[in-house]
């Protein structure tokens, strides 16, 4: 009798795991290089194809933005399977160890999964502190049918290789290119995402899940300056238009000298597509301190003047005004870069502006 109700019971409690899709502690898993399934996202084709420059053909950067360039901010991995669950085996190159971005978005992978013809987040993960070399789960007890997911690569690391893991015997495929469009997007750490929660959360990512045109990023933490070997490679990318976020870093002589030599070279090279330039946003530490708020109003008001010059001499230039700024000033996190809310707020701010000028160029 005891043998009888103990037999129930184990296939009372397999019934309910199956029911919950509970994935074995002892599960098996195929693993597959994510290089083989659909990567998007990315300005450059690179012997790395997880890196968005090739900096032995574009030369000329610092050291900073050497690993900044090299980083995976922007590329995403677009697959199909019917796993119940996935998981990961990253092999990271050099890392980021900064404070204004957390590990989860700087280090870590972000997951959306199609549903209802809209992307829905699905999980994010990073490896465990000092265990980046091994394994780990990005989601789990999925429902065993078909999905389309697109994953996003950490922010701020260098990724050599990418292992993606499924349950064994199960399908894990290149899916479509999910975007229309190659339109660049080259700026500074707002671009780059730094103080974004997860690496899904970019404003250009927020942006192209929802107009379904995609954005190209080069974010640059610090360090968009529109310098000349900056712009030669940009010079190279094979893109229909370009949005540009350039007034965040440069100084103010940097912006006089710069800013009309960056122009003819984009248009030299992409003659006739549109160069949608960006205020950059208000920044919360300038509230109570004087200095930044002098400092700020001068560097927007040179930006503000030698673009309503440059709209005037150049045909196909456009400046737009993005903002990032809640009604209670709450959606920043160290004064100076958005939170997750805050980039939904750039995000949406620009979606008609931007649309509206690439319509006239039939990208739509």
């Amino acid at each position: 009798m005891k043998s009888l109700v103990l037999t129930l019971m184990l296939s009372l409690a397999m019934l309910s795991a199956a029911a919950q899709n509970i994935t074995p502690s002892n599960q098996k898993y195929s693993f597959r290089e994510a290089s083989e399934l659909t990567v998007i996202g990315k300005l450059f084709d690179t012997p790395v194809p997880y890196a968005r420059v090739d900096t032995v053909r574009h030369k000329g950067w610092t050291k900073t933005q050497n690993f900044q360039v090299r980083c995976a901010s922007g590329i995403a991995i677009v697959f199909r399977t019917n796993s119940s669950s996935i998981v990961l085996k990253p092999e990271y190159g050099q890392l980021y160890y900064g404070v204004t971005t957390n590990v989860l978005a700087h280090r870590g992978f972000d997951l959306y999964i199609k549903e209802g013809g809209k992307w829905l987040w699905a999980a994010a993960a990073s490896p465990a502190e000092g265990k980046e070399d091994q394994s780990f789960k990005l989601v789990a007890n999925m429902d065993g049918q078909m999905h389309e997911c697109l994953m996003y690569l950490p922010l701020y690391s260098e990724i050599k290789g990418l292992q993606i893991g499924v349950d064994k015997g199960s399908v894990l495929e290149a899916a479509p290119e999910p975007f229309r469009h190659r339109v660049g997007i080259y700026g500074s750490s707002y671009t780059h995402g730094v103080s974004c929660g997860r690496a899904g959360m970019t404003y250009p990512a927020i942006f192209t899940r929802d107009t379904g045109i995609q954005l190209l990023s080069l974010g640059m933490s610090g360090q968009c300056k529109m310098q000349p070997y900056a712009a030669d490679a940009l010079m190279d990318a094979d893109v229909e238009a370009f949005i540009f976020d350039t007034f965040s870093n440069p100084s103010l002589d940097e912006i006089r000298e710069r800013l009309f030599p960056f122009i003819e070279k984009m248009q030299a090279s992409h003659p006739g597509a549109p160069l949608i330039f960006q205020r950059t946003i208000y920044r919360e530490n300038r509230n109570f301190n004087t200095k930044v708020a002098h400092d700020e109003a001068t560097r927007i008001a040179l930006a503000d003047s030698i673009m309503a010059v440059a709209c005037k001499k150049y045909k196909d230039v456009y400046y737009i005004y993005p903002d990032a700024t809640a009604k209670d000033h709450e959606a920043q996190i160290d004064g100076t870069h958005p939170s997750n809310y805050g980039y939904q707020l750039w995000a949406k701010s620009i979606e008609k502006k931007v649309c509206r000028i690439l319509r006239k160029y039939g990208i739509k």
